[in-house]
């Protein structure tokens, strides 16, 4: 539940996200109590897995190589050159997740591994949304996604101390199907807008859209707000076209024919707070995505960011098989408060910063 007592140590928290310059601004938005469920929210993710034998790894902020996903804008700094003497400047790119250090450590033989760590992504500010976060990401060889799920459920458990929290696992195309009538693998786009706007989305009927932008649009606006009430709501078997870095796996009986990427993400309170992969292993299939990505970036006018070699190296050693995920852990600290906004569980957010 959320703590009862006034923020006697902070600024006033506005509607909307802070703004700078009104006097208040050197004050922390995070209430001194919200900084202590931080700190014990830590602590027991870190007891759970020493329990669980997953060893704590750290791994650098920056890269020489950014994120080539089109739905993700990397933050990125110019350095100088290393080395003695050098001329000129070289761009660093803001992690906008841990995931390809991480599976490289995976592939020299770490074992299952977590990690957290702050990450960074541009044009992301919001209710839900701040461009620094701290993530929690984590990798176990051997597992397939389903039995990740489970471990995933046991410890969003712990850290709201819930023991008691029921878990339920919807996929993808039957959520779809049972609350909104339609096939996501099968339905046009002018089907999508035409639901959309049965539902009373803003100008759907104006907006030119892709099937995988009318599929999302309509899960955060339609479906996403009744999941997880009151227990952890585990979608999962995405379309492969949102495969991202999951494993796609060929048709089976409850498919009906579709081949399906092997992903799922959990909400709770309508609130989305983790997104899991039975991961990618194929360096080919995992190259050839990195130029599709680079060709959509470059249709849609993003800037080209250069893909990880060394991360295709990793996959070409021979990266055991293994099942990871990430939790926004800003977003959990905002499920066990009670916050109605990230600044809340934030000590000093951008606007403060």
């Amino acid at each position: 539940m959320r703590d009862p007592r006034a923020r006697t140590h902070s600024a006033p928290l506005a509607k909307d996200a802070p703004r700078a310059g009104d006097g208040n601004d050197w004050l922390p938005c995070a209430a001194p109590e919200t900084m202590r469920h931080r700190a014990a929210m830590l602590e027991r993710i870190r007891a759970f897995f020493a329990a669980a034998g997953v060893l704590e790894v750290e791994t650098p902020i920056l890269s020489r190589r950014g994120v080539t996903d089109p739905a993700l804008e990397s933050l990125s700094l110019m350095c100088p050159a290393p080395g003695q003497g050098s001329i000129g400047e070289h761009r660093l790119y803001l992690q906008t997740s841990p995931e390809a250090p991480m599976k490289r450590l995976l592939a020299a033989g770490s074992g299952p591994i977590y990690q957290i760590c702050k990450v960074f992504r541009g044009g992301e500010r919001g209710r839900f949304h701040h461009p620094e976060f701290t993530m929690l990401e984590w990798y176990r060889p051997g597992w397939d996604y389903g039995r990740l799920m489970e471990e995933v459920a046991d410890l969003v458990r712990v850290v709201l101390q819930r023991p008691a929290m029921p878990m339920e696992r919807l996929r993808y195309r039957d959520l779809f199907l049972d609350r909104l009538g339609l096939d996501p693998w099968e339905a046009a786009p002018q089907s999508l807008r035409a639901v959309a706007a049965d539902i009373g989305m803003p100008d759907a009927d104006r907006l030119e859209l892709e099937r995988d932008a009318w599929l999302d649009l309509l899960l955060a606006l339609s479906l996403e707000p009744r999941l997880g009430r009151g227990c952890l709501s585990f979608v999962y078997d995405y379309p492969p076209s949102q495969a991202a870095m999951a494993r796609i796996q060929r048709a089976d009986e409850d498919h009906v024919g579709a081949a399906f990427a092997q992903r799922f993400e959990l909400y709770i309170e309508g609130l989305e707070l983790a997104n899991g992969f039975q991961e990618l292993t194929d360096a080919a299939e995992q190259g050839a995505r990195f130029v599709r990505d680079l060709a959509e970036r470059h249709r849609r006018d993003l800037a080209a960011t250069p893909p990880d070699e060394r991360l295709l190296a990793a996959l070409g050693s021979g990266m055991p098989s293994a099942s990871g995920v990430a939790i926004g852990l800003d977003r959990l600290l905002m499920i066990a408060t009670g916050a109605g906004h990230i600044d809340e569980v934030l000590a000093f957010p951008l606007e403060r910063a």
